[in-house]
């Protein structure tokens, strides 16, 4: 499973702990567009358009249940059911890809 189209994921970020819940920076911006989110960063009250970010589908349902104030694990167990891959992946994929959205300031452990 790749979570994300345009952040590609490396595994340096794995292992994090489950534990762990996140909360996103109210200064990105996400926008639906078909069947992609757009992530904006919003730097004195302007888009910076040099830094859009594209979330595939996936990538977009990790996005919205960075909304609840569920836990990495209670994420990974929805993306697990949800498209229907193993757990360890599922853990594996969005470790790799919250460390990516942390990376361009998008969350911030809550």
């Amino acid at each position: 499973m790749m979570i994300a189209g345009a952040l590609e994921p490396g595994r340096e970020g794995y292992p994090m702990k489950l534990t762990k819940s996140y909360h996103k920076n109210s200064s990105m911006v996400a926008r639906r567009v078909a069947d992609e989110v757009i992530l904006v960063p919003i730097r004195q009250n302007v888009g910076d358009l040099q830094c859009i970010y594209t979330l595939n589908e996936v990538g977009a349902r990790i996005w919205e249940l960075l909304d609840t104030e569920a836990t990495m694990a209670d994420i990974a167990s929805a993306l697990s059911k949800e498209y229907k891959v193993e757990q360890v992946q599922a853990e594996a994929d969005l470790v790799d890809f919250l460390a990516q959205l942390e990376s361009i300031g998008a969350i911030a452990p809550a």
